[in-house]
């Protein structure tokens, strides 16, 4: 999208204003934005998260074992270990190829690994494997209470394959 004020250049920035119930939006590249004294609130600040997570990763108790650092992702070749440095995933498949090591490290910043929060409207065929899983996991906290091994087994080998599949 080209700037509206100078027809030149690629918009970057992009201003929405409310006033009276009508919103006007503007997209400006950043010499015009510059021009009309529009700054970000934000400027000069850093925001360290890969350092964050980084940071995380190094004091963690449980040593990352060299099998799961030198792991690599099929995607965009990533290792895990360079993750642990930079603080950033690669792509998308990187979610799946580090899914162990990121369940522990979502656990130290969110105290969960599971998403408790609201849950986008997909197709059904997408949400039934986790709300598969959830129910046997509901499950295999009851056989676990009725002492009942044998079952539990049988679920947790169930839970297993249904998070291999994913």
């Amino acid at each position: 999208m080209l700037c509206e004020d100078c027809g030149k250049k690629e918009a970057t920035v992009h201003l929405t204003q409310i006033v009276d119930n009508k919103k006007t939006d503007l997209n400006l590249c950043e010499d015009c934005a510059e021009k009309g004294g529009f700054h970000s609130p934000l400027e000069g600040i850093a925001f360290p998260l890969a350092e964050f997570l980084a940071s995380i990763l190094e004091q963690s108790t449980t040593k990352v074992p060299k099998a799961v650092a030198d792991t690599k992702c099929s995607g965009c070749g990533m290792a895990f270990s360079d993750f642990s440095k930079v603080g950033r995933l690669g792509c998308g498949n990187c979610y799946k190829a580090f899914r162990e090591p990121l369940k522990d490290l979502l656990r130290k910043i969110h105290g969960s690994d599971q998403h408790r929060g609201k849950v986008p409207h997909y197709k059904e065929d997408i949400m039934k494997p986790i709300k598969e899983e959830r129910k046997l996991q509901e499950e295999l906290k009851k056989a676990i209470e009725a002492e009942d091994f044998e079952m539990a087994a049988q679920l947790r080998d169930k839970i297993k394959s249904l998070d291999k599949n994913r």
